[in-house]
């Protein structure tokens, strides 16, 4: 592979994100890109594993794209720097983060299956972080494509402002220029409509060249590009391009797009950075000036056990050299770049220097984190690009290591793996006593799995996570235990007299001492509150923990030589337990809010399925791009596995977010069966 060329400016960098569905080509695109550009002798084959972005064994398995991958390549004195990201929805976090270190967005679309789910997402998501968008439409030469449809289609879901830049000629062997060009054969529509159509666009953000396309008919394309600039920053324009990254059809092309059209660091719209806190953040524009202090944004982060943690890095404001001192994020101390990097895959091509534009990359630094800023003036402290609004993790997994003793190890592998993608989340919950992992579906945990596995050897048994039940009481009883043991020597005794009442939901416990006349001496109370603590944890009729009750003591006896914590801790035990089977013990399920954003047409199919699961929808809403939004309410216990099922009644489309709300009752026949397993466990 080459190496970078000395880079005379930031004018002659740009920096683009291949997005959108899986299955669109844009490994392979990028493949194309970099033989065009002479960067390697020939472009790598998915099937063979030889891809320059698809490096990871585990993706050359499974074909596709599981992590983004930036390379860099060099078109006459143009320095590119390209990421190629995921297709599918479990890894958009990859794809997400893609977007915060580029001036354009393109939006790869497949010409035989047309817009799908990510594709819009990824558009929508662009749009939000006001990047300059493009579609590439690629396979242009598959059978029976039908392009000029598909123009109509791109138009439809994305806008009247998406106009052809090029169109495919010759039966999609090539490509011919529209903007530059008036005239030319084209398989459909003509050159010279789209030309028209292309300059129109453009200079309607500039009222001086309306005027003079009036007046003259036409104007020279290559004085427009000031207001291309303008239209592609405010989404006026969103080009499409046509491609066919197997048999080279408008590389070349693509590559005098990127040169002569695409907006350089100077030109794009410059990311939100803010300075402080909460309310008092103040907006900060970071100016792509080499002379002036860094300012850089860590947009991913990979953590491998041979080279350590890196943190790959757009830089914005500034240059970063060898030997730069950086801090990071609030850190007050600076940390040297031993080594700057630029990546093509897995290959580290080590560089000088990074100018504002270009993305970099330091190895072995083990505070570095994802979205973390970079700087070289103590007082840049407090600095942070507008948080991105990712896909919230809900799927989730129990884990444990197979080997005993390896928690610790695997909790520190887990933290490695989630430190590497922002939309996983790792939790221990203490009610159930067990360490879950959230993903966002079945796919992304899987992958997770076999990287612990293949990558740090550490073997773990998953299984659902247990449903966080709890036991409360409807009714007031009371309750009574004489623990008595004699066994030769001293012996134990402790007798206890309480009551129990229920609390409001999410009142907790409380405990009430009302004994007197020092019936139970005041030093073995703590030890009555204690055993009755013990079943607060456990559970009486299901195993589960005890919320929302009163104990109150208020009687019991004592004997001057038996008496002894143990004794009233164990009758204090006993006591609540029976005062609890007496008060209408009932078992609560968490109930939690969800939100699920699909396609408008499946409105029907989602809400009655989410009553087949005792939920209850609360109101729906429609939103952008044909989506609508359904709320309500409903048990975790129905919701296992519930992504595919999803997947399932939404073509892939839908996805939901969840939250807590309360605790409800559950139905009979399900505290039966709860009990149920609970006494065959005691009996075993």
């Amino acid at each position: 592979m080459s190496s970078p060329a000395p880079n005379p400016g930031i004018q002659a960098i740009r920096s683009l994100a291949l997005v959108g569905q899986t299955g669109g080509g844009k490994t392979s695109l990028a493949e194309a890109l970099l033989h065009k550009a002479g960067m390697i002798g020939a472009p790598g084959s998915l099937e063979r594993g030889t891809t320059v972005c698809d490096f990871d064994p585990m993706e050359r398995r499974a074909q596709h794209s599981l992590n983004a991958a930036v390379v860099h390549l060099n078109h006459h004195d143009l320095h590119i720097h390209l990421i190629d990201t995921p297709g599918y929805a479990d890894f958009v976090g990859q794809s997400m983060t893609a977007l915060e270190a580029v001036e354009t967005a393109a939006i790869v679309v497949n010409a035989t299956t047309g817009i799908e789910m990510m594709s819009e997402r990824m558009m929508e998501w662009a749009a939000k972080r006001q990047l300059d968008r493009m579609v590439i439409v690629n396979k242009i030469d598959a059978p029976g494509v039908d392009l000029p449809g598909l123009v109509a289609q791109i138009q439809q879901r994305f806008g009247k402002e998406c106009l052809p830049l090029n169109l495919p000629a010759g039966g999609g062997t090539r490509v011919v220029d529209c903007f530059f060009n008036t005239e030319g054969e084209a398989d459909f529509s003509s050159v010279a409509a789209a030309h028209r159509a292309l300059v129109e666009q453009v200079v309607e953000v500039d009222p001086g060249f309306v005027e003079r396309y009036l007046e003259e008919g036409d104007v020279d394309p290559r004085e427009l590009h000031a207001p291309l600039e303008e239209a592609l920053r405010q989404g006026h324009l969103i080009p499409i391009c046509f491609v066919s990254a197997r048999n080279g059809a408008g590389i070349g092309e693509l590559l005098d797009v990127v040169d002569r059209l695409l907006p350089n660091p100077t030109e794009g719209n410059p990311p939100q950075f803010y300075k402080g806190e909460g309310d008092g953040a103040v907006e900060l524009h970071a100016d792509p000036d080499p002379s002036k202090h860094v300012i850089a944004h860590v947009f991913k982060v990979t953590v491998d056990p041979y080279v350590g943690r890196m943190g790959i890095f757009r830089i914005h404001q500034g240059t970063v050299t060898k030997d730069s001192q950086l801090y990071i994020g609030d850190g007050r101390k600076p940390f040297k770049v031993g080594h700057l990097f630029m990546l093509q895959g897995k290959e580290h091509v080590e560089v000088q220097r990074g100018l504002p534009g270009d993305i970099c990359a330091v190895a072995k630094v083990d505070e570095m984190h994802f979205d973390a800023v970079l700087h070289d003036a103590a007082e840049d402290d407090h600095l942070h690009l507008k948080p991105l609004e990712f896909p919230v993790p809900v799927h989730g997994l129990a884990i444990e290591p197979k080997r005993r003793g390896d928690e610790q190890r695997m909790w520190e592998i887990l933290q490695k793996l989630v430190d590497e993608d922002p939309c996983l989340k790792v939790e221990h919950v203490a009610v159930t006593n067990e360490t879950v992992v959230y993903g966002l579906g079945d796919l992304h945990l899987r992958t997770l799995l076999e990287r612990m596995t293949e990558v740090y050897k550490c073997e773990v048994s998953t299984r659902p996570p247990r449903i966080a039940y709890r036991e409360t009481i409807l009714g007031n009883a009371e309750g009574h235990h004489r623990h008595k043991k004699q066994s030769g020597g001293a012996g134990q005794f402790g007798e206890v007299y309480l009551r129990i009442e229920p609390l409001p939901r999410g009142t907790g416990f409380e405990f009430v001492d009302q004994v007197k006349g020092g019936t139970i001496p005041g030093q073995f109370i703590p030890a009555v509150e204690k055993g009755i603590r013990q079943v607060l944890d456990t559970g009486v009729i299901a195993g589960y923990p005890v919320k929302d009750v009163r104990v109150i003591v208020y009687d019991g006896k004592s004997h001057s030589v038996d008496s002894k914590d143990i004794a009233f801790a164990t009758a204090g035990r006993k006591a609540f337990v029976d005062a609890m089977l007496k008060a209408q013990p009932i078992v609560l399920e968490p109930i939690v809010s969800i939100k699920i954003t699909a396609p408008e047409h499946c409105l029907g199919d989602l809400t009655g399925d989410l009553s087949s699961k005792r939920g209850q929808v609360s109101g729906t809403q429609s939103g952008n791009s044909g989506d609508a939004t359904i709320s309500g309410l409903v048990p975790m216990s129905e919701l296992n596995n519930y992504q595919a099922r999803l997947n399932g009644l939404t073509g892939g489309a839908g996805r939901y977010t969840l939250e807590l709300s309360h605790y409800e009752a559950v139905p009979p026949h399900v505290q039966q069966q709860l009990t149920g397993q609970y006494k065959v466990k005691d009996e075993d």
